[in-house]
């Protein structure tokens, strides 16, 4: 009895065992399932991640192929074969060198000799007193304006001792026509004294005596030299400032270093004569603000081709004061000039 009892109670351990084992034992196959579905989608993923690896590498490569194709506004000008628009400041030739330059800018003094072999000064004058006189009233006008004026001037006054004795107030209103007259009065007086005072009522031909003199700078002193002694200088008004840059013959902007940067471009037996060309070609072609370009003789030699008209017809429009019938600065002009179909400039009051 007592063993079928014992058997009895370890059966039913035996069977306790079991149960509890069960839960166990069926875990196990559940866990194994989860681990294939885990493995199996990462098996999935792995193929997309790897295509979608791929597609991001094709797309880099793609994209600096169209980088190019993106052009940015400010870069039209400088594609080959686009012209530059009006507005965009041209630039100047291309590693030209010195020796370049000076051929280059010595061509463009021969072709305007040839266009304007008759290029004189455009002031009335019959001695040097008269044209330092007339050179110091050209400023902020037309030297047109100045030959209507000087005639009377000179009529009144023909020496520097008469002109720097005279009434300022009446020489205020001979010189009315010319503007800024009180300041002009004061410097034509004030150098016709200092001539009388300094220098024996003669105008020295020297550039170190002239710039001593009131109203009298470099530019109106190599003026002077050059026209009434024959003494070589170079003349930078507005007219040689303006051209001698638009060809990129120096990008100084003070007259002095311009002076110096052209001169050495030339010899110095040229520089007189270069100076009516130049300001010649800037009067009645190289205009500032319309250049009459399709109508210039030195187009091909010039960096700012296009900045004005380029079609021939329409350029010469612009055209100002050339021999082909319109009339020059000088009520006086020099006979080559008459010769070669100019005309003298109408007096004062008669246009």
């Amino acid at each position: 009895m007592k063993k079928t009892a014992a058997s009895k109670k370890s059966a039913a351990a035996d069977r306790a065992s079991t149960t509890e084992e069960a839960p166990a034992t069926e875990k196990a196959p559940a866990a194994k399932k989860s681990a294939a579905a885990k493995k199996a989608a990462t098996a999935k993923k792995a193929p997309a991640k790897k295509a979608s690896a791929k597609k991001a590498a094709r797309l880099k490569r793609q994209a600096p192929a169209k980088k190019p194709a993106v052009v940015p506004k400010k870069a039209t000008a400088a594609v080959k074969g686009v012209a530059p628009a009006k507005t965009v400041a041209p630039k100047p030739p291309r590693g030209e060198s010195r020796t370049a330059l000076v051929r280059r800018a010595r061509r463009i003094n021969r072709e305007l000799a040839e266009v304007y072999p008759y290029a004189h000064p455009e002031l009335d004058f019959e001695n040097p007193f008269q044209l330092v006189v007339a050179t110091v009233l050209s400023a902020q006008t037309t030297d047109l304006r100045v030959n209507q004026t000087t005639p009377a001037l000179f009529a009144k006054y023909p020496t520097p001792e008469d002109l720097a004795a005279a009434v300022p107030e009446e020489v205020e209103e001979i010189l009315r026509p010319t503007g800024f007259f009180r300041a002009k009065t004061k410097s034509v007086i004030g150098l016709s004294k200092a001539l009388t005072e300094d220098f024996g009522g003669e105008v020295p031909g020297r550039l170190e005596d002239l710039v001593k003199l009131p109203g009298v700078g470099r530019k109106t002193a190599f003026v002077v030299l050059g026209n009434a002694f024959g003494r070589p200088g170079i003349t930078v008004d507005t007219h040689f400032q303006r051209l001698v840059r638009r060809w990129r013959w120096t990008e100084e902007t003070d007259p002095d270093k311009i002076e110096a940067a052209v001169g050495a471009l030339f010899p110095k037996s040229d520089w007189t004569d270069l100076s009516h060309h130049v300001i010649w070609h800037g009067r009645r072609i190289c205009h500032a603000r319309k250049p009459a370009c399709g109508a210039c003789p030195v187009s091909p030699l010039c960096p700012a081709y296009g900045e004005g008209e380029t079609d021939p017809e329409k350029a010469k429009k612009l055209l100002k004061y050339e021999k082909g019938g319109f009339p020059g600065q000088r009520l006086k002009p020099p006979q080559a000039y008459l010769d070669a179909g100019g005309k003298p400039a109408p007096p004062l009051g008669a246009g």
